[in-house]
């Protein structure tokens, strides 16, 4: 503002307003150009804004909406929410701000186009694709999303009670004034280790058994209503199992029915978690620990059975041979010409092993003398 005599000269640009107050009161605004205010007593003050996709304080749009209405209709669009309420307000068609429930903006509209979209959340606090898209730029507060996967289920909760099972896929709930949550549940089988404490068996031997199990979902909503923590529900419960399996029997019984412990607590599990919606599918014992010493113990039992075994299976072996020699002797005692090739086949062995053999006939004896004498066998008429 510049100063000439009794006159003050203004120049606005455009994109902006000036507002004119003369002694505090508001007088009138002012469009783009060049303005010359005569104020011979210096009353006048003008204050320029911005009025391009801006906003005006909303504390002074209500000083100057009781003085000027016909002033404030025609510069400001004025936006206020009621309770359960959402506004999106959106600035030459591009999505700017996310109101929340008991707030009010003001905005210049002179050279803004101001569009206004209203959400009653009351009714029903689901997100839309295309409000989704609209915030997606600044993420409020009020806002909450969940992604559920092919293997999970997804339940509702609206301040604290089960509304729906959600189906697979993205979920966007307004969470102005109330309390939403989404509980997500794996369907999938899942495996549980349990390590047992030390107990005692019915012939007093304290061991520890560690065994695993395998359970499903099947019914969701049951599940949330009847079991804080499956797994560790399903811990305790084994537990409680496999100490009343393990102190009806003594440890041989144990470590030898195996395949009947498992079917026992399979069964004693599945009854108590029938009407849970937890399918249990598998249940077995994976490891018996047994103190020290009677480790030592069972191994030197293990290993004398297995001694005695061999023993066994040597001793039957050895009859088996002599068994075979008695009936070989006797089909040579029956037949000499068989006993004569036995002799033969060990002579050749013998020779085998042998470097060099020197024979000796005798003084005027030959070599055909020296074979005959060397191998000589009982003609028929002689047998």
């Amino acid at each position: 503002m510049t100063w000439h005599l009794l006159m003050k000269t203004l120049t606005v640009k455009d994109g902006e307003r000036a507002l004119l107050t003369r002694s505090g009161r508001l007088e009138r605004a002012l469009e783009p150009g060049r303005h010359f205010l005569f104020d011979w007593r210096r009353q006048l003050t003008a204050e320029i804004f911005n009025v391009v996709r801006t906003e005006f304080p909303a504390d002074r749009y209500a000083v100057l909406k009781a003085a000027r209405p016909d002033l404030a209709e025609e510069l400001f669009e004025a936006v206020e929410t009621k309770a359960n309420e959402i506004a999106i307000v959106s600035l030459d068609g591009r999505p700017v701000h996310l109101m929340t429930p008991w707030q009010a903006r003001v905005y210049w509209k002179v050279a803004t186009s101001i569009d206004v979209e209203r959400i009653d959340v009351a009714s029903d606090p689901r997100v839309t694709e295309r409000h989704l898209a609209m915030i997606e730029r600044n993420r409020p507060t009020i806002v909450t999303e969940a992604v559920v996967e092919n293997h999970e289920a997804g339940l509702l909760y609206v301040e604290g009670r089960l509304v729906e099972r959600l189906a697979p896929g993205r979920h966007a709930f307004w969470i102005a004034g109330r309390k939403i949550e989404v509980k997500r549940l794996d369907l999938r089988p899942q495996a549980v280790e349990i390590t047992a404490q030390e107990m005692l068996t019915k012939d007093r031997i304290a061991l520890r058994v560690t065994l695993t199990a395998f359970r499903r979902i099947v019914d969701p909503e049951r599940v949330v209503a009847a079991v804080p923590d499956v797994d560790a529900w399903l811990y305790r419960l084994v537990q409680f199992a496999i100490r009343e399996a393990v102190a009806g029997r003594t440890l041989d019984e144990v470590l030898s029915a195996k395949a009947a412990l498992d079917a026992e607590l399979r069964d004693y599990v599945r009854d108590r978690v029938a009407d849970s919606g937890v399918e249990v599918t598998e249940l077995g014992v994976k490891d018996v620990i047994l103190p020290g010493e009677i480790r030592e113990l069972v191994n030197k039992v293990v290993e004398a059975e297995r001694v005695a075994k061999a023993n066994l299976i040597r001793r039957q072996e050895e009859t088996a041979a002599t068994r075979s020699l008695l009936n070989t002797a006797r089909l040579m005692e029956e037949n000499p010409l068989l006993l004569r090739l036995k002799e033969l086949e060990s002579l050749e062995r013998l020779v085998e092993k042998v470097g060099r053999i020197d024979l000796h006939a005798g003084d005027g004896q030959g070599l055909d003398a020296l074979l005959s004498k060397l191998v000589r066998i009982k003609s028929a008429e002689h047998a």
